[in-house]
């Protein structure tokens, strides 16, 4: 694809995102549209894969805030109609190119500055990755992957391994990635001479833009290998096993360098982004790096104190209750929570709760009332009204 047909693009519209998006709003954009389109949740959906692809292109420049800030400069030019427009101007008159910019008096042509970069170095860093020219063109870089993994409470807290089934691109068996049938190798563009650019002049503006011939790879294969067709890669179901370290939290992603998709012909891989999806626990909670538990006493446990056992994470242990503890009252065992990055951990938080009996034997009601009696009354004086 051409710079100029790339120029004529939204990528803004592609993503639903209006011009002046955070880049927060625009991640959260693709990420939708990415688990939407994936091909593994629409198999034999054309529209669905191409949709896919253009998400990815225009997540791809926007994602970047230099290439976001050129694409923006040269989407506005190209608007207003200064590259639909001849080397003359209206009249017959001379075209000057720092008549655009609001320069007056530099030399015009392809290799006019813009905002202290040539067209050239423009056009090139949005759209090839910022590459120069005369370089030889690096194979794409894979895409990255996204995956969800589901843990046990327990698990997410202490740490765990677990295996993971993927079913994305891989590199091909066959050709081991370069596209080319065994016995042959991939060449080098000849139009290109391995650069996987073109450069060609429009008026006063000058374009580099993918090779057509190699599809900006910088190789051409005679003979495709049978098992890709030529790509470097096929879909394959993979079983990784994913070390999670103790203390994920619910949504957290895990990024696995180099394991995403292949590059196209031998390019670098993508990364794959996991995350974690933590089941609820029927007795404990989570706040932070802290553990929360609420432990049942009775009346009198609260009133004289107690030792009662409290669960933790490795086991039982015993916690202190101090006489007149009420109900509701926090007490916190240290340690006992969440591990953290330094060592230490996280602490356990009790919530001690008084337990009402609903009934009772004559005998304790009796001796309930006697200790009525005795009790010091409750003082509720402060609440009346004067």
């Amino acid at each position: 694809m051409s710079s100029k047909d790339w120029l004529e693009k939204d990528f803004y519209a592609v993503l639903g995102v209006a011009k002046d998006t955070t880049s927060s709003e625009i991640k959260k954009a693709y990420r939708r549209l990415a688990r939407e389109l994936h091909p593994d949740h629409n198999p034999g959906n054309a529209a669905a894969e191409e949709r896919f692809k253009a998400v990815s292109e225009a997540y791809d420049v926007l994602s970047d805030e230099n290439r976001r800030r050129e694409y923006d400069e040269m989407r506005s030019l190209f608007e207003a109609g200064a590259f639909r427009r001849s080397a003359r101007g209206a009249g017959g008159q001379h075209f000057d190119v720092n008549d655009l910019f609001g320069q007056g008096g530099g030399r015009s042509g392809p290799d006019q500055r813009f905002g202290g970069a040539s067209f050239s170095d423009l056009f090139g860093s949005i759209f090839s990755g910022g590459a120069g020219t005369g370089a030889p063109a690096r194979p794409a870089r894979g895409r990255d992957v996204e995956a969800e993994i589901f843990l046990d409470f327990a698990d997410a807290v202490q740490g765990t391994t677990q295996p993971l089934t993927l079913r994305t691109l891989g590199v091909c068996d066959t050709c081991h990635g370069d596209g080319a049938k065994p016995g042959t190798r991939p060449r080098a563009c000849p139009h290109c001479q391995g650069t996987g650019v073109v450069n060609r002049n429009q008026g006063a503006f000058g374009f580099s833009e993918a090779c057509r011939d190699c599809q900006g790879v910088g190789t051409v294969v005679d003979q495709k290998c049978p098992e890709c067709h030529g790509t470097g890669g096929v879909t394959k179901t993979r079983t990784l096993t994913v070390r999670i370290p103790a203390g994920v939290s619910d949504g957290q992603r895990i990024r696995l360098a180099g394991r995403g998709e292949p590059g196209e012909r031998g390019g670098a891989p993508g990364d794959l982004y996991i995350r974690a999806i933590v089941r609820p626990d029927a007795m404990f909670g989570r706040n932070g790096d802290d553990l929360t538990v609420t432990v049942p006493v009775t009346f009198a446990e609260s009133v004289l104190g107690a030792e009662v056992r409290v669960p933790t994470l490795d086991g039982m242990m015993k916690v202190k209750v101090p006489a007149g503890t009420p109900s509701g009252r926090l007490l916190r065992v240290r340690g006992k929570g969440v591990p953290k990055r330094d060592g230490h951990s996280g602490d356990l938080l009790v919530t001690v709760e008084i337990v009402v009996p609903q009934q009772l034997s004559e005998e304790a009601r009796e001796a309930l009332v006697r200790f009525t009696e005795l009790a010091p009354p409750v003082r509720r004086d402060h609440l009346e009204r004067r």
